[in-house]
């Protein structure tokens, strides 16, 4: 009894001293913020995927330089606004605003014209993306062949120019696991291995890339690109703790971006085959939008 009634003199005492009235308001404005966020509409986010972009004859994973510029140029004057991985990292934390038509553009595989071809591009439709690195590769073919548009692939020094432009994020597409070598699918986990051994050895391989990122780039990654969009759920956890806070598949779908940083975990992407033309392309990647 004798502390319910000190208790009660307490708050009495702050009240008077207007203590627990601002502590009220506070605490109030702060339900009505958490209120107003829950009531947001989930984001559409379409994601576009791209590879090589060369002066070569068009593939499933090639675009001209002319496509992609007919890409974004179709982009910009349907009132779409590139966006980055931070940009999203930073609203699913509750940070900013999305602009009301987003699109996500990426790379993957970091090939040279990436930078000598697609930046130029970029910058031209004042566009951004994501740039998703195999570290072998720039640590063995591009430092034994650099700078051939049709075929190279990003060396360290092209990688610090790419982030330096300030329009491109650089990702991870693993160290060594991009290949599909008769029991491997990507950094998919073998049937046989238990979820340790699977967990060591993908440890070890994203670690590797976040290492040389790090020092001969100044870059640690947040985005993981999947190789061959060949998921496992043990994955997961790995790349949580490696500081990866967005991962890209390659399912073909709509994303919807909420609040929560887990919706980032996960991305559809639509591969831009240079097989199709742009306006075939982008009616297939925005059907799902809904009517503005």
């Amino acid at each position: 009894m004798y502390r319910c009634l000190r208790l009660g003199k307490l708050l009495r005492r702050l009240l008077e001293a207007g203590f627990l009235i601002g502590f009220f308001v506070i605490g109030s404005e702060l339900s009505q913020a958490a209120a107003e966020k829950s009531r947001e509409a989930p984001v559409p986010l379409p994601v576009i995927m791209y590879h090589s972009v060369c002066e070569k004859e068009p593939a499933d994973y090639i675009v001209s330089p002319s496509q992609l510029d007919a890409d974004l140029d179709w982009l910009s004057a349907r009132g779409f606004t590139a966006v980055s991985a931070q940009q999203l990292i930073d609203y699913t934390c509750g940070k900013g605003r999305l602009p009301k038509k987003p699109v996500l553009i990426t790379f993957d595989d970091g090939f040279y014209n990436n930078l000598s071809l697609a930046l130029p591009i970029l910058e031209k439709h004042d566009m951004c993306a994501v740039v998703s690195i195999v570290g072998r590769y720039t640590d063995d073919y591009a430092s034994a062949d650099p700078h051939a548009d049709c075929y190279s692939y990003l060396t360290w020094s092209d990688i610090s120019e790419l982030a330096a432009s300030g329009r491109v994020e650089i990702g991870s597409h693993t160290y060594d696991m991009h290949s599909r070598n008769g029991s491997r699918q990507g950094c998919a986990k073998l049937p046989e291995e238990t979820a340790e051994e699977y967990a060591f050895l993908l440890r070890i391989d994203i670690g590797l890339l976040r290492t040389e990122l790090h020092e001969n780039c100044g870059i640690v990654p947040a985005v993981f690109a999947y190789p061959f969009g060949a998921l496992s759920k043990e994955s997961l956890p790995v790349l949580r703790d490696s500081g990866i806070l967005m991962t890209l598949t390659c399912r073909e779908g709509m994303n919807t971006i909420t609040r929560d940083p887990d919706c980032l975990y996960g991305i559809f992407r639509y591969n831009r085959s240079g097989l199709l033309s742009t306006e075939e392309y982008m009616e297939r990647i925005t059907k799902e939008l809904p009517e503005a």
